[in-house]
């Protein structure tokens, strides 16, 4: 599991492949990953939107970006935490990732960035 807080903001992630949706011969690799994000601040807050960076072991990298998580736009209280799982296509069998989130504090509408770290993506044969 990698781990981190950015400004007052903890991100857990966890990664696994999935080999029953990848696809060697054609170069297809999927892998799922599982976050976490905990809002510590004591104010509300609201996930805006997400900007991803996604490379794989060739070099090549794409960026993703878009409103909210999994169709969503979820509401953190001070405490709360909320939990989604999203995947991955890549072209072979190691990669990583990391990002951001953009942030909206309800109590003043200020928007602010929250750093997610990098976390990598490693079919269990590369493991060996």
């Amino acid at each position: 599991m990698t781990q981190a807080i950015s400004n007052g903001i903890k991100i857990s992630v966890e990664t696994e492949y999935q080999p029953n949706h990848s696809q060697s011969l054609i170069h297809e690799h999927i892998f799922s990953y599982h976050i976490s994000i905990e809002n510590t601040l004591p104010d509300a807050i609201k996930l805006h939107s997400r900007h991803w960076h996604i490379f794989d072991s060739l070099g090549i990298w794409r960026e993703v970006k878009g409103d909210g998580v999994v169709g969503l736009q979820p509401l953190l209280l001070p405490g709360e935490k909320f939990d989604y799982t999203s995947s991955c296509n890549l072209i072979t069998e190691i990669g990583k990732m990391r990002g951001t989130y953009t942030m909206i504090r309800l109590r003043d509408k200020k928007k602010f960035n929250v750093g997610i770290p990098e976390f990598e993506l490693i079919s269990p044969i590369k493991m060996n």
